[in-house]
């Protein structure tokens, strides 16, 4: 992918690059000066990423921002119908956020999403474990990343995908919010 095809959310204390794809492949977290934890554009996206996107390969793809933010709506068309991904991270409180959230706008439009997360750019896999409350934890030394969401999905050791539907009218938070410590 092109530079020209990322898009910048942030807290003003870190920022993230968002694809035309709905991937995040850049973010260095908690702070700007952190070493990334998805690091896919430097490399591939088994360097860490976080894809939100239709299944339909063919999408039609238009974006913006909110008027004077840094709120990111990716629209997506499919021969199915049509869904927004919506990107942005609150200013802070206690921890970092990032928030994705898929609002259907019309149709039944099939999604996937892919988290694959990757500490020291890229070269560290996190131990994964899923806490009491049902939290997961991704874990590699002094690194952590807590995601939290809507819709339950199984745990697998390091890597994520779980295919979801965006109904028209429909609100979907895949996960809301991710927290890095």
């Amino acid at each position: 992918m092109r530079i020209e095809d990322y898009a910048l959310i942030g807290d003003c204390e870190t920022a993230a690059l968002v694809g035309r794809d709905g991937s995040i492949d850049w973010l260095c977290w908690p702070r700007f000066d952190s070493e990334a934890c998805f690091s896919a554009l430097l490399g591939s996206h088994d360097h860490g990423h976080w894809l939100i996107c239709p299944k339909h390969a063919g999408a039609r793809v238009v974006r913006r921002y909110r008027p004077n933010t840094l709120i990111l709506e990716t629209r997506f068309e499919t021969p199915e119908g049509a869904a927004t991904l919506i990107d942005f991270m609150p200013p802070r409180g206690r921890h970092s956020n990032i928030v994705r959230m898929v609002v259907g706008e019309r149709g039944r439009v099939p999604m996937a999403t892919k988290l694959v997360f990757r500490f020291g750019y890229g070269a560290i896999v996190p131990w994964m474990t899923r806490l009491e409350d049902g939290t997961y934890r991704a874990i590699a030394g002094p690194d952590i990343i807590c995601p939290r969401r809507r819709r339950e999905t199984p745990p697998r050791p390091w890597r994520r995908r779980k295919p979801f539907g965006a109904i028209g009218q429909e609100n979907a938070p895949q996960r809301a919010p991710g927290t890095k410590r």
